[in-house]
């Protein structure tokens, strides 16, 4: 397929490996039904997954060396992230390896910094994510086959370390390309009739979350136990590392005694970043409520920019009548909607527990493209099944979708503005025809750098592994 470029399995390592908050503008575009997408890897493979190999180096570039095992972990990766792997083989991951690590090594070379602070953040989404995924930080432990949680971390630190010396450095390549207009009607005009991209289904959805709350008596429970372990720490000398470990409901740090590293870019809500950043070394703070439920922080060290920090976490008990009392109202809702007694808008405004979407009507923004259209094919695999048979302005059934906690959270969808599949117009979809040339250009320059940084850089493939077919010219042929 000619607008399946090569080189995207550069973007692709890239994406694969950046968390939650990837913000790479994807493509929402189909070519021939096929999606030119980040996962669209076409090659490099012969090697079947079940000669896979658990140790041993796989690769070498430059300073990097490329394990059996990290092809493993890649995989998991890809898995743990809702992707499929089932067409990936170990030869496109380890091409996707290789790639990853010429950018890095390049990066190095130019001298390119990566912020300690900005990795140990990036470390501890990734832990707290797996330890939801496998059940434990243990698991995530045993997983990556270390001893304690510290070995863990500073594999971790160095991997991710070198990930994003890769997305800098691929940064660094495309900076500078851009499109002129008359570049993105050369490469519309360019497309073969037959071969028009196809716009997939597009859409605007909204919803309203009502979440039962607690009886005052459960909250205030919380902050009386908060508050007799600070005074327990204080008074008695109690360890509020061990503290955390016994009681926080905060499944991501309490392995680690509710540690965590931060700083002001790190993604924490309001009140929480807050409360750290008032603190003063060894002062624990005065209970205080997020979304989450209640908190108290304490500051272990100032480090520059970074705290170090450990917290506990009591969620209040939201017992079954507050539950139904949740269902029921949100119910009451969604009748008063299909009623025509208020717009889903105007109830979202009035009536929704969702900070981020209640003054937008509940309207949610598509965190690819920081708009409020997404593509049908493309939503989140939790929201997909209760949006992609509505008709336009319909109210969903209510659905239970846990939050992060594992709270109780009900929720009714709707859409608007449905724009069905079509054939790609110059005019209509300028926006997103640009979005293809850009990409082409970019990874058209992406892969003349990538082309001649293998020749200039220190590359060895080993064993089976030199009998992948790779995209690049990885074995110097």
């Amino acid at each position: 397929m000619k607008y399946t470029i090569k080189a995207i399995v550069v973007l692709f390592a890239l994406q694969l490996v950046n968390a939650q908050d990837d913000n790479t503008s994807t493509t929402e575009v189909i070519v021939k039904n096929e999606m030119i997408t980040p996962v669209a890897i076409t090659k490099d493979t012969v090697r079947p997954f079940t000669k896979f190999k658990v140790d041993g180096v796989a690769g070498v570039v430059g300073d990097y060396i490329i394990l059996e095992s990290d092809i493993d972990k890649f995989l998991f990766d890809i898995k743990s992230q809702g992707q499929s792997a089932g067409n990936v083989t170990p030869c496109q991951v380890l091409g996707n390896l290789l790639e990853s690590k010429l950018l890095a090594h390049q990066a190095v070379q130019d001298s390119l910094i990566v912020s300690d602070s900005r990795v140990n953040s990036e470390v501890d989404q990734i832990i707290a994510r797996f330890s939801r995924q496998l059940g434990s930080d243990q698991k995530v432990i045993e997983y990556y086959k270390k001893d304690n949680m510290a070995d863990l971390r500073a594999e971790l630190y160095t991997i991710r370390k070198d990930i994003i010396l890769s997305e800098q450095m691929n940064a660094k390549i495309i900076e500078s390309v851009e499109v002129t207009p008359d570049e993105i009607k050369t490469f519309f005009e360019k497309i073969p009739k037959e071969e028009i991209p196809t716009i997939g289904v597009e859409l605007e959805i909204s919803r309203i979350v009502i979440e039962p709350k607690a009886t005052e008596e459960a909250r205030q429970k919380v902050i009386d136990r908060l508050k007799g372990f600070k005074a327990d720490v204080l008074e008695n000398g109690s360890s509020f590392a061990t503290k955390a470990v016994l009681y926080s409901d905060d499944g991501g740090t309490r392995g680690e005694g509710g540690y965590m590293s931060i700083n002001r870019s790190s993604p924490l809500v309001k009140e929480f970043r807050e409360v750290a950043f008032s603190l003063q070394e060894g002062e624990v703070s005065e209970p205080f409520e997020t979304e989450f439920g209640f908190h108290i922080v304490t500051l272990d060290k100032v480090k520059g920019d970074n705290l170090d920090i450990r917290h506990i976490l009591l969620v209040p008990e939201i017992g079954k009548q507050q539950e139904e009392e949740a269902k029921d109202r949100i119910e009451t809702i969604r009748k008063r909607i299909i009623a025509n007694e208020l717009t889903f808008e105007e109830a979202a405004r009035e009536f929704s527990d969702e900070k981020e979407t209640k003054f937008e009507g509940g309207a949610l923004v598509n965190p690819q493209t920081l708009v409020k259209r997404f593509e049908l094919t493309k939503l989140d695999p939790d929201i997909y099944p209760k949006v992609n048979t509505l008709k336009e302005n319909e109210v969903s059934l209510v659905y239970n979708d846990p939050g992060r906690i594992g709270n109780t959270r009900y929720m009714i969808y709707t859409v608007k503005n449905l724009s069905p599949e079509h054939k790609a117009d110059y005019v209509k979809d300028y926006i997103k025809i640009k979005e293809l040339a850009l990409r082409e250009k970019q990874i058209n320059a992406i892969a003349k750098w990538q082309k001649e940084k293998i020749e200039e850089t220190y590359i060895k493939i080993n064993g089976d592994n030199r009998n992948c077919e790779f995209v690049s010219n990885w074995l110097k042929k």
